[in-house]
């Protein structure tokens, strides 16, 4: 179980999670920057007991031991790169893995408690970041041990020099510290408003039919106007300071250098080392360069996996609006009636039910309810005497499925997509939602890949696959909600005669005000004012019934 307590915990959990990789990655980390740390030390000795002492032997066997470091270097940096990336993409993926189960276990509590800009984030952005953490690991392990090495070098060569880059490494990264909060609190403002900026994106991508039809292109167009320069100011906030950050991670390193450089060749003037120490502490010098810059860019790393982490944490401590009982309640036998006591529905095993209502949002409303999917599930919804809450979830998401117009498609293979519990009979299924001119439309059939959303169908095509899909699950109960809103006439016609007889020995629950529908189902439960007043076939209540007569004839007329 994931630690999201805090954006450390989490960190730590991730980091705890693929220990022998970060492990790896460190060991080979601390070996590739081992041998850049002790190559000026060879190249001294070289100078020394080759060049100026004329040996021949000592110059060929100094050079041989810097090739065995140069080829060192080079093996260990592949190595640790094969494991930086391996850290970087099991962070990532770890992370991915368990904001989808999230989702998944949060169902249609998701929508109401997180943007989908933010979950769009977190897949986009977050793990990218969270990741890098895991990347820069490795070698910020290196840089560590190559700052103790140079030192205990340059400490045993002179004690000046040693001390210099012993105190001066942690001075200058206390210079770089003030630097870094206002960094973390920035970066945490842009990112809420790049999550703000592509949910409201996602809004327009997806109503964008509905907006050219009242007009609304414009007023969405410039509240994305106004948010985008929102977050471009933001992102510039972001960029002054990493800006300063970059710039004091060349500035201080070099002024480093040249301090280091300068004493070492004060030293030589004084004959206090050799040329080659003096060539030895130029290169300790270029070499310091870069632990330093390491170590600023974990942190710099490090603070945009915090922001990150938190968003990740936030997300995960979501609770869905139905927990699992404590004390699971026996699963009633296939066949049990389905009951609302608020409303006072009545659902009666193998029939197929029409619910009509004069509150337009009621049906929907109640839809949710039975399918246990509502803001705030209570015990009112029963399923053979047992109340829904009582039963583990899994059980009622298997027993009751509800599809709602805002279903929609994910990317992949159509017959994947429709067939998602395995059971086959996509064929079938397509046929009931009249979805034939579909299948004949493209070129590879059920092998073709859906685009995401689903956004290469019509509106109308869309919704017949979505049916199609609902069908394929074949659940005890089955609820839709306006199914057929989106056809025409006669595609409507059609659906209705063929759901009843697919759906035939189970039950159906189907929420509309259209005639066509009304007229093939077995029944038709009206509601007034949240209550079910009226229950009988459809030609029954039109003619018994003046208000259920009023809402299907004003449907009918508009």
């Amino acid at each position: 179980m994931a630690d999201h307590r805090t954006p450390g915990k989490y960190l730590w959990w991730l980091a705890r999670g693929q220990w022998r990789t970060l492990a790896g990655g460190m060991a080979f980390g601390i070996l590739w920057m081992s041998c850049q740390a002790v190559l000026p030390m060879v190249l001294g000795k070289a100078i020394d007991a080759g060049v100026a002492a004329r040996d021949g032997r000592q110059l060929l066997t100094w050079a041989g031991v810097l090739l065995l470091l140069g080829i060192g270097q080079a093996v260990f940096g592949i190595i640790r790169h094969r494991f930086a990336v391996t850290n970087w993409l099991t962070a990532a993926y770890r992370t991915v893995q368990l904001v989808t189960r999230q989702a998944v276990e949060l169902g249609s509590t998701l929508p109401r408690k997180v943007s989908t800009g933010e979950v769009v984030a977190i897949g986009s952005g977050d793990i990218s970041h969270l990741g890098q953490v895991m990347d820069v690991s490795a070698r910020f392990a290196g840089a560590v041990v190559g700052f103790l090495l140079v030192s205990v070098i340059l400490l045993q060569t002179s004690v000046t020099l040693g001390l210099v880059v012993l105190l001066g490494v942690p001075l200058l990264m206390l210079l770089v510290g003030p630097v870094l909060k206002p960094l973390q609190a920035r970066t945490a403002h842009q990112r809420g408003l790049m999550s703000n900026l592509t949910n409201t994106a996602t809004d327009i991508v997806g109503g964008l039919r509905v907006l050219r039809g009242i007009g609304g292109e414009q007023v969405f167009l410039d509240r994305y106007r106004r948010q985008s320069q929102e977050a471009r100011r933001a992102g510039v906030k972001v960029a002054r300071v990493q800006s300063v950050l970059d710039a004091l991670q060349v500035f201080l390193p070099g002024i480093f250098v040249v301090v280091v450089v300068w004493l070492g060749a004060r030293s030589a003037v004084r004959g206090e080392i050799t040329a080659g120490e003096l060539v030895a502490f130029y290169g300790y010098a270029a070499f310091l360069m870069t632990p330093l810059r390491t170590v600023t860019e974990y942190a710099n790393k490090l603070i945009r996996g915090r922001v990150a982490a938190a968003r990740v944490c936030r997300m995960l401590a979501l609770e869905p609006d139905h927990l699992e009982p404590a004390d699971p309640a026996p699963a009633p036998p296939v066949g049990s009636v389905l009951h609302d006591a608020r409303t006072g529905l009545h659902v009666r095993p193998g029939t197929t039910l029409a619910i009509v209502s004069d509150d337009p949002d009621a049906p929907a409303a109640l839809a949710d309810r039975l399918g246990m999917v509502a803001e705030k599930p209570d015990d009112e919804v029963t399923l053979g005497g047992v109340p829904l809450t009582h039963l583990p979830r899994m059980v009622v998401r298997q027993r009751i499925v509800v599809s709602d117009t805002g279903a929609g498609l994910f990317s992949g293979p159509l017959r994947q997509r429709l067939d998602v519990s395995g059971r086959g009979g996509v064929e079938e299924a397509l046929a009931t939602a009249s979805g034939e001119d579909i299948l004949d439309g493209l070129t590879d059939g059920l092998d073709t890949v859906v685009a995401e959303r689903g956004r290469t169908f019509s509106g109308g095509q869309r919704q017949r696959l979505v049916l199609a899909r609902a069908l394929t699950s074949d659940p005890e109960v089955l609820v839709l909600v306006e199914p057929t809103s989106a056809v025409d006439a006669h595609t409507e016609a059609r659906i209705a005669q063929r759901l009843r007889d697919h759906r035939a020995g189970r039950t159906t629950v189907v929420t509309t005000t259209s005639p066509l529908m009304l007229d093939a189902v077995d029944e038709v439960a009206f509601l007034s004012e949240g209550r079910v007043v009226a229950v009988g076939t459809h030609a029954d209540l039109l003619a018994t019934e003046p208000r259920y007569r009023s809402v299907v004839v004003r449907e009918e007329a508009s």
